[in-house]
């Protein structure tokens, strides 16, 4: 039984496009609104944890991820799904300093797991980057996926029947 799915966001749930904080940039991934309803309708938590450098670094601000957050719950109520939590990492240690949250390290993961009450060896993460992995793997997830594209609900499928019964 899959608890939690997490996703990262550029890359997995929409187009990459380099420090996407305006709604007019953003695309999402084919399957992405029905990867999220699939787990929605199945009790799994959908949570978004995603590094956010550009606020380190003085490209947008917070309230400006914030507002392409809330369009995307916007765009997913639509359809009839949604996403139960958005974390984001405002650091990069050249910039900010170190941290605990920013991917590969685990902090998003762990904070979701305790606000939520998950359990990580029943929960996975889809992620684009060798990052996003490591830190599934730090967090005691049951399995970190690497996607590399193609529609979202058939990678969600596969992995969230596997091994179920």
């Amino acid at each position: 039984m899959i608890q939690a799915i997490f996703f990262d966001r550029d890359g997995v749930l929409n187009e990459e496009v380099g420090y996407l904080y305006e709604v007019e940039k953003f695309k999402w991934i084919d399957g992405a609104h029905d990867a999220i309803k699939f787990c929605n309708e199945r009790g799994i938590l959908t949570i978004v944890v995603t590094n956010q450098s550009g606020i380190a670094r003085g490209l947008y601000t917070a309230k400006e991820v914030e507002i392409l957050h809330e369009f995307m719950q916007k765009s997913l109520l639509e359809v009839g799904a949604h996403i139960d939590a958005f974390y984001y990492c405002p650091h990069h240690p050249n910039f900010s300093g170190e941290c605990d949250c920013r991917k590969p390290k685990p902090g998003m993961i762990l904070q979701a797991c305790q606000e939520f009450n998950i359990n990580p060896a029943q929960s996975i993460l889809f992620g684009d980057s060798e990052r996003d992995i490591e830190a599934a793997k730090a967090a005691g997830l049951r399995d970190g996926i690497f996607f590399t594209g193609g529609n979202l609900l058939e990678a969600v499928k596969v992995h969230c029947t596997e091994g179920d019964s």
